[in-house]
Parts: C-alpha cells; structure tokens; sequence
C-alpha cells in the first residue's frame, strides 16, 4: 500500500505549482461549498474565540481557514520532490538566531504550534540549522500514512522520534549537538500533570514534556513564530526564552 501511495502522490508532487494550487482551489470548493466538511464545527470554535464578531466576520476567517487547510495537503505532497533550491526561495528564516548558539557548545530545543505548514517548516529547518535536527512527532495510525509522512519529514536528514517512546528514542542523541523540535499540536495525554490555562476562554491542558525537557538537557529554548508571507511562502523568526540552567 506505502509503495502505491507514493509512487501516485509522487506522480502529482511534479506538477508544477500553478496546476497544484488550481487543484487546491476546487478541493476548497468541494470542502467548504458543497460538502460543507465540519463546517459547523468551525464556526463553533470560531464563536468560542471571537465572540465580539459577527457571524459574517467569523464566515470570512472560515472561508480563509478552508483554502489554506486544503494548501497545506498540496504543499505536502509537493515536498515528495520539491529540491532544497526551490524551497529556499519559499521559505527564508532568520537562522542566523538559531546558529548563534552553536559555538558555545550549547545545544537548542525550538517550540512551535501546529498552525501553519509545519512540514514545509521541518524540511527548511533541516538544512539550515547547522545542529543535526531532531523531530518529535506524533505517529500516524495508519502505517502507510506514517511512513509516507516519515519519508517526507526526513528527506534533508532530520532525525525522527516519536512521541510515543520519546525518551528511549532521544537516548542515543541525548549526549550529542542536536536541535530538538516539538510541535504542540497534541492534547495532553496526562491532564492531571499539564498546565491548565484559559485558552479562547476555555481551560485547557498544555503539555509539560517540553520543559522538563529543556531543563534536563540545559538546552536554549527558542519560540518559534511562522508567517505565511503570502501563498506558498513562508517566513520564521526566533524568540529566546531562556538560555538554560546557565
């Protein structure tokens, strides 16, 4: 199945942009305006995080959600072949931030959420980190799926660990340089160990692995803020949130 799956996919990843981004503008027009695919429950959520607009407002930002919803699945399907020339011009990072550290042996741990194209993220910081980068993921349950996204998540050499046995598959790194990143975009499994904060009004659980993280390994943890600059491209700053224990 994997190997049906990528060979089609791949296929697809060779069209060039202009074709893809005209398949991602029907599949929105199925999504949103026929299917009408969890619609109501977009609304619902954008209710919860801005009361103070009207329905019409929240519409528009739906509307904007379902066109990048359906960009992000073109956009990672065009990793399967995209060449490191091609995304540097789609993805500029102020790296220079992140590499400061690396002279002073010190390793980096970067925090970012799950909004935007995070993959295309994940292969732009592969090649310009000058740490090995290290992936936390979250596996996929279906197993053609999980490999394929594997395969994409470590075409430029970053190193996968699954979140599901973390810290037996960070060990044999846990002694090297590396550039740790989590993606929070997971609920916490453990709420009785998460932080509970208000978020868009509601109480909710945050993760508490990525401290303990970056308190166990003294490493700098970096925010890590994503702008989509406009379709298909993207551009990352760095904020500092500490620099260790020392």
């Amino acid at each position: 199945m994997y190997y049906l799956v990528y060979g089609l996919l791949y296929l697809i990843s060779l069209l060039p942009f202009w074709i893809l981004y005209g398949i991602s503008d029907f599949a929105y027009f199925l999504i949103y305006r026929v299917i009408g695919y969890r619609k109501e429950v977009v609304l619902s959520n954008l209710a919860l995080a801005f009361p103070e607009k009207t329905l019409e407002e929240r519409k528009v930002i739906a509307k904007k959600f379902y066109r990048n919803f359906t960009d992000n699945f073109i956009e990672v399907i065009k990793l399967l072949s995209i060449s490191e020339k091609a995304l540097r011009k789609k993805f500029v990072g102020e790296w220079d931030t992140m590499n400061s550290h690396y002279e002073s042996g010190k390793n980096i741990q970067l925090h970012l959420g799950h909004f935007f194209n995070w993959e295309i993220a994940n292969l732009a910081l592969s090649y310009s980190s000058v740490y090995p980068v290290l992936t936390v993921y979250m596996p996929i349950a279906n197993k053609a799926m999980n490999r394929l996204f594997n395969t994409i998540r470590g075409r430029f050499n970053a190193k996968l660990i699954s979140a599901t046995n973390y810290l037996r598959e960070f060990k044999p790194y846990s002694k090297q340089r590396f550039c740790l990143v989590f993606v929070a975009d997971q609920s916490a499994g453990a709420t009785h160990t998460a932080y509970w904060l208000p978020f868009f009004g509601k109480l909710t659980p945050f993760v508490t692995g990525p401290e303990k993280s970056a308190k166990l390994n003294n490493t700098v943890a970096f925010y890590v803020k994503f702008i989509k600059v406009k379709r298909g491209h993207y551009h990352v700053s760095f904020f500092e949130i500490t620099n260790g224990l020392n």
